[in-house]
């Protein structure tokens, strides 16, 4: 089952409710993120909801003493931890389970096809409950995920306030500052986040560092600012988060490390720098980390001139202003997940929306998933009613369109069981 929900909707809790119930049933369950940081949270929520009810919760990571790694990986094995998070940790060779029940996926557009089902195979035939907080348009749902039951949480939790959103150019940063340094001085925190789009763009990550000491020294000397980025050590940045939680850090820089999973209720300040060169659902997923409390939260989007008033072509983004532009405008439009992956598909088009293969994007050569989504919809469900009717395609009837698709998908059918 695919459950999709806008960030802070509750899809941590869904996933709880489900390992409650395996572990009820005498059944291991597993949680694999997609980040160091993201699993470390998993863990001490999933510890501090799940051991009053008796049940073992571990965290398998890559890091730490070779010893203590290994008595983790021997209570998995035997079946004394009945809850195992991790990131890809968790499919490692050596790390074998006892009765593997339940696998939750979290973030699972970050994972491989691949990655998911050496998971999977860890079980015998586990249920499978994959979380995604980036919505999918319904088309494409339909399409990329055709095989799954969808659930989706379309109300967030009470009491919660609309983040405001703002577009901002480089002149209007004073503007900028004195919204962070208000919310700041009413005992609130923020984050201000720099692009890294590869970890080995060193000059984004020296940017992200210039920028900390800068707000440290200048804009922000008043309060206490902190950094975190992804080629910090685990420790390091378990430091930082800790003590931005407690509220001892009250800015937080950081590149897109922060991008999912990372829950201080008490943020009410994004300001996000470059703005132009993120995509729209990173874009939303950023925002989503404020706005989790009663308190009204603002996003501050950055955005050089050229981006803004369509003057030049922005040399970061390397794509026209208009569509870095449009994709601005939509954030700030709209503060619904789905309404905005319905746009970002819009201005993308279908065939740029994911990206990667391994989503086995379809590639029509006459259908538009945008424009045809009607008949898209017939098709699935005639389908269906083909199957049921003669799952093997074995009615001479069917021959032709049994042999054009394992000539097409043979071998791949395998991988189309994996969720």
């Amino acid at each position: 089952r695919l459950v999709q929900g806008d960030v802070g909707s509750g899809k941590t809790i869904v996933a709880v409710q489900a390992m409650v119930l395996a572990c009820g049933s005498g059944y291991q369950a597993a949680l694999m993120a997609p980040t160091e940081i993201l699993a470390e949270q998993h863990y001490r929520t999933m510890k501090r909801l799940l051991e009053p009810l008796g049940l073992s919760v571990v965290l398998v990571s890559g890091g730490g003493r070779a010893a203590a790694r290994k008595v983790v990986r021997e209570q998995v094995a035997s079946g004394t931890a009945q809850v195992v998070i991790g990131t890809h940790a968790v499919i490692q060779q050596g790390v074998t389970f006892a009765k593997l029940g339940l696998v939750v996926v979290d973030e699972q557009h970050r994972f491989g096809v691949l990655q998911r089902k050496t998971l999977i195979e860890k079980g015998y035939k586990p249920d499978v409950l994959v979380l995604t907080a980036t919505p999918i348009p319904r088309t494409l749902a339909m399409t990329v995920y055709g095989d799954l039951d969808v659930s989706v949480i379309d109300q967030m939790p009470p009491g919660r306030k609309p983040v405001r959103t703002f577009l901002l150019s480089d002149s209007q940063k004073g503007r900028a500052y004195q919204i962070l340094r208000d919310e700041l001085r009413s005992g609130r925190q923020a984050y201000v986040v720099y692009p890294l789009v590869e970890e080995s763009e060193k000059t984004d990550l020296q940017a992200a560092m210039q920028g900390a000491e800068q707000l440290q020294a200048i804009e922000l000397a008043e309060f206490r600012v902190g950094l975190l980025h992804g080629r910090m050590k685990s420790e390091e940045k378990e430091q930082v988060m800790a003590s931005y939680k407690k509220g001892e850090i009250q800015v937080l820089v950081a590149t897109t490390v922060v991008e999912v999973g990372v829950d201080v209720p008490n943020a009410t300040v994004m300001m996000i720098e470059h703005a132009e060169r993120f995509g729209l659902a990173q874009l939303h997923q950023l925002r989503g980390r404020v706005g989790r409390s009663a308190h009204q939260s603002y996003c501050l989007l950055m955005a050089s001139g050229g981006v803004l008033f369509r003057s030049k072509k922005p040399k970061e983004a390397g794509e026209p202003p208009s569509a870095a532009r449009e994709r601005l405008d939509a954030l700030v439009r709209s503060t619904d997940g789905f309404v905005i992956a319905e746009e970002d598909l819009r201005i993308r088009g279908p065939g740029e929306f994911f990206g990667f293969r391994q989503w086995g994007m379809p590639e029509f050569r006459a259908a538009n998933l945008v424009r045809d989504a009607e008949l898209l919809q017939q098709a699935r469900q005639e389908a269906f009613a083909l199957l049921k009717q003669d799952p093997q395609l074995k009615a001479p009837v069917h021959r032709v369109l049994r042999e054009t698709m394992l000539r097409r998908w043979e071998t791949k059918l395998d991988l189309g069981s994996i969720s």
